[in-house]
């Protein structure tokens, strides 16, 4: 089944409000089977709406519109529909009672214009909202080329879901024309997009139209959307866990998790797994590091703590850099990095130091040392010794607020590197 999705609200165009409706949907879409063709956003202009309305009408089996159903002089979805279907505006005599109800119980005079919120269009079925006053509205209609469908949400996020979940949702599922759709998501770190593409090589012999693979860039690094479709669920997903050993064999050493884990996670359970601590020592990161470890509940069972050193003076003082490497090297360096994580790991008394030093920007670049450079450093201690001393010089972008993620992710994606490998 083919759907398209209809945002209505000018507060959606101007960046006013996020549009969570639509990746809400597409998603909750797709783990019944439907495959959401088209999503399009238009303002509260009603040629507007109705050409969006008519074009998704004849191009998909379902639609579904969000927005524009309150009682305001801007809400012209409901008589947009009407218009469009030839089905005349009819008030809800229950409907407006409890509208009317919903008022007195807030000690409030329903207003005139409230009373907009009990029309329904003729031969249109009302969805119960659970959560607010403006219902959905549900159309069904048979013609020569197949049944078309229609759902009218309203655009507040909270009502719009509770209306799908309970009214959209189980209509959609009852439906004998839907295909089983799996999905698995593999998160991968340590490795730009262009070079796993590279590293997986030709998938020519594994994807088609019914099996595909989708890569999904983030500041954690490149997700791996695995689909799998089909009329036999068993079958879907026996092509879907295929497909993940078929990669796991590949690039198996750069994928970290799946689903919903994160990174910081991830190294939290390895850390405590190898009964190991981390301290840290930031400069261009800030604290975000050691702000992303303690976001993981346990995180006292291996974060000691750390030091936010973006002075030379710091470094020198109290991670115990020495003042010469800092003059030889420059602070953004990887001799100075390691000292930076030998230091925190020393003066702190972790198993590990994780140390970052680099240009956020947008300035303070030098053609040596151009904005985006970073210095990740890496020490581990045995016996009160250091015995295992590293560090990686990388390049990344001139944007500074990305910057601190990618150096926080690069931090966090060495240690899960030295655990592992």
């Amino acid at each position: 089944m083919k759907a398209h999705l209809l945002t209505i609200g000018d507060e959606l165009l101007i960046g006013q409000t996020t549009n969570t409706n639509a990746t809400w949907l597409g998603e909750a879409l797709s783990r019944i089977g439907v495959h959401v063709e088209r999503s399009v956003t238009v303002g509260d202009d009603a040629d507007a709406i109705t050409r969006e309305l008519d074009r998704s009408y004849e191009e998909a089996q379902l639609v579904i519109t969000t927005g524009g159903l309150g009682p305001t002089h801007d809400d012209v979805t409901k008589s947009i529909v009407s218009e469009y279907f030839d089905a005349p505006l009819e008030t809800d005599d229950e409907l407006l009672e409890r509208v009317r109800q919903y008022y007195e119980r807030r000690g409030r005079e329903m207003p005139p214009e409230v009373a907009d919120l009990a029309t329904v269009p003729r031969g249109f079925e009302k969805l119960e909202n659970k959560v607010g006053t403006a219902v959905g509205l549900w159309y069904a209609e048979s013609g020569d080329d197949g049944e078309r469908l229609l759902a009218v949400l309203p655009g507040v996020p909270d009502e719009m879901r509770s209306i799908y979940d309970n009214g959209v949702e189980p209509r959609l599922s009852e439906r004998a024309d839907l295909q089983d759709l799996v999905h698995k998501t593999l998160l991968t770190t340590g490795v730009p997009e262009s070079s796993l593409q590279q590293k997986i090589g030709d998938l020519s012999d594994w994807l088609d139209g019914e099996l595909k693979l989708a890569y999904l860039p983030s500041t954690s690094g490149v997700r791996l959307r695995l689909t799998a479709m089909g009329r036999d669920r068993d079958v879907a997903e026996r092509r879907i866990e295929a497909l993940e050993e078929e990669l796991r064999d590949r690039i198996g050493k750069y994928i970290f998790g799946t689903g919903k884990d994160t990174l910081e996670g991830v190294v939290g359970d390895l850390l405590r797994e190898h009964e190991w601590t981390v301290a840290t020592a930031e400069s261009a990161t800030g604290g975000l590091i050691g702000h992303r470890l303690t976001s993981i509940a346990g995180s006292s069972d291996y974060f000691v703590g750390g030091v936010i050193s973006y002075a030379n003076e710091v470094k020198i003082n109290t991670l115990g850099v020495s003042a010469s490497t800092l003059k030889a090297h420059g602070a953004v360096s990887q001799p100075v990095a390691e000292e930076m994580a030998a230091g925190a790991a020393t003066k702190l008394g972790a198993t590990i130091g994780i140390s970052t030093s680099g240009i956020a920007g947008p300035g303070g670049g030098t053609e040596e040392k151009p904005v985006g450079t970073l210095c990740v450093g890496f020490a581990r201690r045995e016996d009160g010794k250091v015995v295992d001393l590293d560090s990686v010089r990388l390049q990344l972008t001139n944007d500074r607020v990305l910057n601190k993620e990618l150096f926080a992710t690069s931090a966090l994606e060495m240690i899960r590197r030295k655990i592992l490998w």
